[in-house]
């Protein structure tokens, strides 16, 4: 089912306001107040009873409004570096789903411990026993029940601002829900800089309380699936990817390539099987195959199935607040 309906949907939120996806819009409309007044009840039942508190432990949550694509995870793993640098011994919380960003994160960063799953509290729990004194929520914003103390929401340049809940948007919560944050980052992969220059302007009067910055995500390289360098491809290549935007992928790969690209986009978090490296083959035939670096760590097992492949690496450059958002996020220090 989800792997009907999240394709289904990310192509009405893709889709300019007009014919087909007009009609969409309205028939779900109704479902958009409903699902906006469970948030509120939610909220709300939050805001009364607060959450739990892992005593000698320092919580940075980092979320988002919308369903993924806004980069978490390379701002996760650039808040477990900014914590080590000031002497924290950090852990990183991840809800575990699809297995890729546990796997990412660890080898990302082998000697901070990955603790997967949906419980939290727990997983603080765990940590500090474990040595931890600090934890980074990778995709915390939503998971109340455990008090942060510095809540960190992405949002993405590509999205509307304030954008639609769901089902009609992409967002979980109204844009209202930043007040409770304590910064924002405005994120871009495709988006001008201009575009997300207006995104920060708007939160900054809206939300005079929030630290704000803006950094933007692009192609830092090229590697093979045994992580080696590699060279780019050369020529057109099929884009195979299990992310939650997928044409921000292939948008990307045409262009730093200068060519046009097939894609082939599975859910996001797709776990890939024997059967899906047999038609990813015979689809790309000779051409190259161009993945993420969440794909590589899935399909890295398959190596000798496909032996054409380039992973794209992820690189994260700030454009602004990086020292303001440092700060917030180390606070006093351990």
């Amino acid at each position: 089912m989800r792997a009907f309906v999240e394709p289904a949907l990310g192509a009405l939120w893709d889709a300019p306001d007009g014919g087909v996806a007009r009609i969409a819009r309205s028939v779900l409309s109704p479902l958009e107040h409903v699902y906006a007044a469970a948030v509120r009840r939610r909220n709300r039942a939050f805001d009364r009873d607060g959450g739990h508190v892992v005593s000698g432990l320092r919580a940075v949550s980092i979320g988002n409004l919308a369903l993924g694509g806004t980069g978490k995870t390379p701002v996760a793993r650039w808040t477990v570096r900014v914590l080590e640098s000031a002497g924290y011994r950090p852990a990183l919380l991840l809800r575990g789903y699809g297995g890729d960003e546990t796997l990412l994160h660890a080898r990302w960063n082998p000697s901070v411990p990955v603790v997967p799953g949906a419980d939290r509290i727990a997983g603080a729990e765990s940590a500090r026993r474990d040595g931890a004194d600090a934890v980074v929520l990778d995709d915390g914003f939503q998971h109340r029940a455990l008090t942060r103390d510095v809540d960190l929401v992405l949002l993405a340049a590509e999205d509307p601002f304030p954008g639609r809940l769901l089902p009609v948007g992409r967002n979980r919560e109204p844009v209202a829900s930043l007040a409770r944050a304590d910064g924002v980052v405005v994120t871009r992969k495709s988006a001008p800089r201009d575009v997300a220059g207006a995104i920060v302007e708007r939160v900054s009067e809206t939300f005079p309380h929030l630290v704000v910055g803006r950094l933007s995500l692009g192609l830092g390289g090229w590697e093979g699936l045994d992580q080696a360098p590699s060279d780019p491809p050369d020529g057109s290549a099929l884009v195979v990817t299990g992310v939650a935007r997928p044409r921000t992928v292939m948008d990307l790969a045409e262009r730093e390539l200068g060519v046009g690209m097939e894609l082939m986009a599975y859910p996001d978090h797709h776990a890939f099987s024997e059967d899906d490296v047999r038609a990813i083959r015979r689809a790309a035939g000779s051409r190259v195959i161009i993945v993420t670096e969440k794909d590589a760590v899935k399909l890295e097992h398959h190596a000798a199935d496909l032996p054409s492949v380039r992973v794209m690496v992820q690189s994260m450059i700030w454009e602004q607040g990086e020292e303001q958002v440092t700060d917030l996020v180390i606070g006093g220090g351990p």
